[in-house]
């Protein structure tokens, strides 16, 4: 009881700091209050009950009231499908809550998630064409190579290898390392800078500081490229568009290529495989029957949901919304992970992973609307590559330690593993172990 009231005055306290002169500055918090954590918070794969519960009763709840700012959550498919789409009525713009440096670029607020049209229309359009099917479908033997590279190096560390960081991380790096046109001498100090973009442990200051750690060097990128453009998608814009994006927006746009491939696959392909080592089955059907993949993919999308809240949305104006009064200025979350386990969507066993669901790819995983993630169809590509070859090279696959051994990230954006110790060849070890 001392323990919590202690936490708990010091959390005050350190806020307080945070929100005076000028209102809140999410540069400076060291701490998120715990009432607008609920989204972020899970037990093992599942959000909390409490979401379910609140998605239930109240899609659109009031979460907390803090800093002067309510902050509105929304958990029904529907009602989030709605608010994700309405660029007239909510904004992206952070800006505001944000007090950065003006004379120092890196802790800008960039990319395509924080920016409104016009500008996000005009950004996005430099992207789009990138990401095409016709366009994505050149990348498939790269992704192979990736993927089989990394199987390789796996099958030579055997017999127990680590999912997490032997395989998941590194081959959405090295597409997305490849794709941006990032020279193989600055890749190790790229590597480095996902994960922690998405830890909200340590508050704002340890979001923006790792955004801007990572900003830095991407511009550093992008006026190496000004000089001498590569043939990844940095130089292809600088060749096609010369002078009339600036290194803000050109690294910003990169940034966001980054954010978007590279953390939210790896999750992906930890946690899918983990739910895949849960049912083997289907981890069967994978490897023998055609096209099962693209069904099981689309399930694991949808029961994982992985970036947990969409970018925050900011009211324009006064207004109702599914009968609450949302203020002007109030900070709109969408729980994409609750909204992809509604069951008025996806049925009355929403909360189990079901791959023969006609409904999963209504999912949200990916977003709705204007901000619907532009690679979507590179993360599909990404994540069937992938199981194909785990199913097809290691059909014995197996953990390599109790499930309740396993941790998972307490309070990230994008949810986790830390780890994900696997047997590569269990049916021969337990056989040696005979």
């Amino acid at each position: 009881m001392v323990a919590t009231y202690l936490k708990r005055w010091v959390g005050n306290r350190i806020l307080n700091r945070t929100s005076r002169k000028g209102g809140l500055d999410l540069l400076k918090m060291r701490v998120f209050p715990a009432q607008v954590t609920l989204p972020l918070r899970r037990q093992g794969l599942d959000p909390l009950p409490a979401l379910g519960e609140a998605r239930e009763t109240d899609p659109v709840h009031r979460l907390a009231h803090v800093f002067g700012i309510t902050v509105w959550m929304v958990t029904g498919h529907a009602e989030s499908k709605a608010v994700l789409a309405d660029s007239t009525n909510f904004s992206n713009d952070v800006r505001p809550l944000v007090g950065s440096d003006p004379n120092k670029p890196s802790e800008g607020i960039g990319g395509l998630g924080f920016t409104d049209p016009p500008d996000h229309t005009r950004l996005r359009k430099l992207l789009t064409p990138e990401f095409t099917k016709r366009r994505l479908a050149r990348l498939e033997p790269a992704i192979e190579k990736i993927v089989n590279d990394q199987l390789d190096l796996m099958e030579a560390k055997g017999p127990v290898a680590d999912i997490v960081a032997d395989f998941a991380f590194n081959v959405p790096f090295l597409l997305i390392a490849d794709l941006l046109g990032v020279e193989e001498q600055d890749r190790d100090r790229f590597r480095a800078l996902g994960p922690a973009r998405f830890d909200l442990s340590a508050g704002g200051i340890g979001v923006f500081g790792s955004a801007s750690e990572s900003r830095d060097f991407l511009f550093e990128i992008v006026r190496k490229q000004r000089a001498n453009p590569g043939d990844g998608l940095i130089g292809s814009i600088i060749k096609a568009q010369g002078d009339d994006l600036d290194d803000v927006e050109l690294g910003g746009l990169a940034d966001g290529v980054f954010l978007g491939g590279y953390e939210t696959s790896a999750s992906m392909l930890a946690l899918g495989t983990l739910v895949l080592l849960r049912n083997p089955e289907h981890f069967e059907r994978i490897r023998t029957e055609p096209g099962a993949v693209d069904h099981i993919v689309e399930e694991l999308l949808r029961y994982l949901t992985v970036v947990q809240v969409a970018f925050p949305r900011f009211a324009r104006h006064d207004q109702e919304l599914f009968g609450k009064q949302v203020k002007k200025g109030d900070l709109v979350a969408v729980s994409l992970s609750g909204a992809d386990r509604d069951k008025n969507v996806f049925g009355d066993d929403a909360e189990d992973f079901y791959p023969r669901r006609a409904s999963s790819a209504a999912h949200l995983a990916f977003g709705h609307g204007m901000h619907r993630c532009v690679g979507a169809e590179l993360a599909r590509m990404e994540l069937r590559a992938a199981f194909l070859a785990l199913a097809h090279r290691f059909p014995d696959l197996a953990l390599a330690v109790p499930e309740e051994q396993l941790r998972f990230r307490e309070l990230s954006i994008v949810y986790g593993l830390e780890t994900l110790p696997v047997q590569l060849h269990a049916a021969k070890t337990q056989q040696a172990a005979g």
